[in-house]
């Protein structure tokens, strides 16, 4: 459905993106993950038509966006970051301008209007003036202006920017419903928000691609060590044992932050194990040993955040 061959965009001396290769099959909601200024916008941008690449080439289900450009944008709705709204109208008159700028069938306007306000949920503002709704009713608006037309793909860049946690679970649930019946590409920076709508994921960096697959896809590629948690009713005398266990690399005491969470008589640690290394049976065994009663054994396993930080080589604190 959309094919980026090579992309690479070039301002100046800077190089906004470079050799971009991606491709995103009819029905699929893709996730376009990066940290701010990796490229993500102008990707997009190039995606819909509203940037030329300095190289490179995107077809939309098999049309060249710059050789047929109309035609292609019929097939595309697109939330900027920033989205296009006019302050002054009501929300009912924007959309109405909307769909007459993309000459969408004038005879079925009034029912497809009325559809899309359904969909989006925004019929109990349709008569106020967009300047006067809040942030997640905007929104709203500016993914409702994204369907007129009826578009095949829905492109949206930060769609949750600025909202509030209850908002952003309501956009959340409005793109996995419209996704079901259309082939979503949406940015964002916030790992939380790919994980939970998308069911693949693009991570780019500095421009580049550098991890593409599904959550699960993407750790098994990149997982290294293997890691328990462990609690123990022990002294710090088990983690000088635990480093004789073949195939350990590291353990580390966690600190607990709040103090009710501390045992008397238990240490809370970390056991890092070499790649590959099932280290469990033999800690069971060295535990049992010393008469060391383990009283909680987790094996930890990389969330979304460990991907990107590992993929991107950014240290940056987990987004919620």
């Amino acid at each position: 459905m959309i094919k980026a061959l090579n992309l690479t965009k070039i301002y100046g001396k800077h190089v906004a993106i470079k050799n971009v290769n991606f491709q995103i099959d009819k029905g699929e909601i893709v996730g376009f993950l990066g940290p701010n200024g990796a490229g993500k916008t102008t990707t997009l941008n190039i995606i819909t038509g509203y940037m030329s690449p300095s190289q490179g080439s995107v077809e939309i289900d098999g049309l060249d966006i710059i050789e047929n450009s109309s035609a292609v944008k019929k097939k595309i709705g697109y939330l900027p970051d920033v989205p296009p709204l006019y302050m002054d109208m009501t929300v009912g008159e924007y959309l109405d301008f909307v769909y007459n700028i993309k000459k969408a069938d004038i005879s079925a306007k009034e029912k497809a209007i009325n559809e899309i306000i359904e969909t989006v949920k925004i019929g109990d503002v349709k008569n106020r003036l967009i300047k006067n709704l809040s942030k997640g009713y905007r929104q709203r608006v500016g993914i409702a202006q994204a369907l007129v037309g009826n578009p095949e793909i829905l492109i949206l860049d930060e769609p949750t920017s600025g909202l509030d946690p209850v908002q952003i679970i309501e956009i959340r649930n409005l793109i996995k419903s419209i996704g079901e019946n259309r082939t979503v590409f949406l940015s964002s920076h916030i790992l939380s928000e790919i994980e939970a709508v998308c069911n693949r994921i693009i991570i780019i960096n500095k421009g580049e691609i550098v991890a593409s697959g599904t959550p699960l896809e993407l750790r098994s590629h990149i997982e290294g060590s293997r890691k328990l948690q462990l609690k123990v009713k022990s002294d710090k005398s088990i983690i000088d044992d635990l480093l004789k266990i073949s195939g350990v690399k590291n353990v580390s005491i966690i600190n607990n932050a709040k103090q009710e969470e501390i045992e008397i008589d238990t240490i809370d640690i970390v056991v890092e194990s070499e790649k590959g290394k099932d280290i469990r049976e033999d800690v069971f065994m060295l535990a049992a040993e010393k008469r060391r009663p383990i009283l909680m054994m987790v094996e930890q396993k990389f969330d979304l955040e460990d991907i990107f930080l590992q993929v991107t080589g950014k240290e940056e604190n987990k987004t919620n």
